[in-house]
């Protein structure tokens, strides 16, 4: 077994955080994960995966298992869906890809959502009018513990606006081995709620192709290539707030933005928050803001954990003492 100590794991977070972790493995099997458990029981375990949603603060202690299962197989096929088991190494966008090329339909808004497969339960990944749990069956996991075997349904994985059990009241317990969805043959149900989305189609005929492609497209625009600017994508969660604290919010800022989700709830956009505030494009020392997205915390060069969770908790107080609204981290901190 080729555990590694003082691994630096600055190419595995899209931050480009330079941290050690105190040792490193690579699981490449089940059997693989179930031995170093088995043989680490004493040690803390940090699992990684593409490393785009965690900002690393520290030095990591303990055993750091980077999850590098592979495969992607069609268990069940009727004329109408298709029933697909992934594992959870592989890049879910090369995955949103494969099912896009194949035809296959449910997928297609979330394309260049960074990171694994296995990760996409953890926090419900989202975009433009679409979740994990739309075509979520099923996932399959390893109890960090005693490495027994569990399956949950969508039900069982009590998902949430990027949120799940594995992120709540069982973080750090389970290991997502597998992931199973059911995507569409024919007959799809287009989803280009989002204006953004219909504006870059334009006059071109909607379909599995071209939604993923103006997904894509926006995307691009709007988040910096993590091969150059080191970042997670959003940092921040899109606060949900009640009717009457959106009316008084919309009396005092009447260009606050906005959507209802539910009958008496708003979404407010945090990077309207965060940009009112006049942060877009600020920086200090050497992280920042990104210039085209709010949202986006970025490492300008040699910055470090610290140095970024200090700038998203500055911004966190001063959007709280301007709008009485308490931003939460969709990036995972350790």
């Amino acid at each position: 077994m080729d555990i590694k100590g003082n691994y630096s794991l600055k190419k595995l977070n899209t931050f480009g955080i330079d941290v050690a972790s105190e040792s490193f493995y690579i699981v490449k099997s089940l059997n693989d994960l179930r031995n170093v458990l088995s043989d680490h029981k004493t040690k803390k375990i940090t699992v990684l995966g593409g490393g785009s949603n965690i900002l690393f603060s520290k030095f990591l202690d303990g055993l750091c298992l980077k999850i590098d299962l592979k495969g992607i197989d069609i268990i069940e096929e009727n004329e109408n869906n298709i029933i697909v088991n992934i594992m959870a190494g592989e890049n879910w966008h090369d995955f949103v890809q494969w099912s896009v090329n194949n035809g296959f339909g449910g997928i297609e808004n979330l394309s260049l959502i960074p990171g694994l497969v296995g990760a996409a339960p953890i926090q419900n990944i989202g975009a433009y009018g679409v979740e994990l749990k739309d075509v979520f069956i099923s996932c399959n996991t390893i109890n960090i513990k005693d490495q027994t075997e569990k399956e949950f349904d969508e039900k069982g994985c009590l998902f949430g606006y990027r949120t799940s059990r594995f992120k709540t009241i069982d973080k750090n317990i389970y290991i997502i081995t597998s992931v199973k969805v059911r995507l569409t043959k024919e007959k799809h149900k287009y989803n280009i709620s989002y204006g953004s989305v219909k504006d870059e189609i334009g006059n071109r005929e909607i379909n599995l192709e071209s939604i993923s492609k103006a997904v894509i497209k926006i995307r691009k625009s709007k988040l910096p290539d993590t091969n150059l600017i080191g970042n997670c994508g959003s940092f921040f969660k899109n606060p949900v707030i009640d009717q009457s604290k959106y009316f008084e919010l919309k009396k005092k800022f009447p260009s606050i933005s906005a959507f209802k989700v539910e009958k008496n709830q708003y979404k407010l956009s945090a990077a309207w928050l965060i940009e009112f505030l006049k942060y877009k494009g600020k920086s200090i020392g050497n992280v920042g803001v990104y210039e085209n997205q709010a949202l986006v915390l970025v490492n300008l060069g040699g910055g470090t954990g610290k140095e970024i969770l200090s700038l998203a908790n500055k911004i966190t107080s001063d959007v709280y003492s301007t709008f009485k609204i308490k931003l939460q981290p969709e990036v995972e901190i350790l």
